[in-house]
């Protein structure tokens, strides 16, 4: 997948949901995987040309005071001039051994989001970025309807008045596989996920699910996510559709 391609689906999506304003000054928040390393750099290429002049910084929580395992992602950094941070955490330890969370996602994603905003913040950051795709969305629909039983998702833009800071999903316009072309195409370098609860959890359930689905309704990731966009979810609908 090339550079043009995804800037175009950012651009789009940045747009249609005005996420981004002359003077921002947006952290991406990077756990090292090829979602949000691709949130990176392409928000930093487009910086480059964007008519709303921004800036954008890089942050990591680093799950526990080691943080060698996120060295290449500070080279990289290096390598586009990206001001870099790295956040020890002790998040990993609560989580798994204070806690001992059967079903740890919950907590673990909200004290990141918790960790991830105050740093933003503290750094003079307005707004945060993150790397959910339009695959992300589309299974956050289907948890909330399975195991809830609402019809609910995370927003494209949520403005968080507590602390200040306007969270954004740039890559909502770009599948999975896409994510996946680009991050290889662009050598990315994806930090290995060290969560023992990774590939065992009610979202992979889920993924699972569509993708049987998808073996007789090849498009129906797009018709979900178009329907997102039509009913409209609460802050989901948009001027073009």
């Amino acid at each position: 997948m090339h550079m043009q391609t995804m800037l175009s689906r950012v651009r789009r999506c940045v747009e249609d949901y005005k996420m981004i304003e002359a003077g921002d000054k947006i952290a991406v928040g990077v756990s090292g995987g090829k979602d949000s390393l691709t949130a990176l750099v392409t928000l930093h290429a487009l910086s480059k040309f964007y008519p709303k002049p921004f800036s954008v910084c890089a942050i990591s929580l680093a799950m526990s005071e080691d943080t060698s395992p996120l060295a290449p992602v500070a080279e990289l950094c290096q390598r586009l001039e990206i001001p870099y941070h790295v956040i020890p955490t002790n998040i990993f330890h609560v989580v798994f051994n204070v806690r001992q969370e059967k079903n740890p996602c919950s907590l673990c994603a909200n004290l990141r989001r918790g960790s991830l905003n105050n740093a933003a913040k503290s750094l003079g950051c307005n707004k945060v970025a993150l790397g959910h795709h339009q695959d992300d969305a589309v299974e956050t629909f289907l948890m909330s309807l399975f195991y809830e039983g609402r019809i609910s998702c995370f927003t494209p833009v949520t403005y968080l008045d507590r602390v200040g800071i306007t969270v954004l999903r740039p890559l909502l316009y770009c599948e999975e596989s896409m994510v996946k072309s680009f991050a290889k195409r662009m050598e990315l370098p994806i930090v290995h996920n060290p969560c023992p609860a990774n590939g065992r959890t009610k979202r992979q359930e889920t993924k699972d699910f569509i993708q049987a689905l998808r073996k007789t309704q090849p498009d129906l990731r797009k018709k979900l996510f178009g329907a997102m966009q039509r009913l409209p979810l609460e802050g989901w609908g948009v001027n073009s559709i």
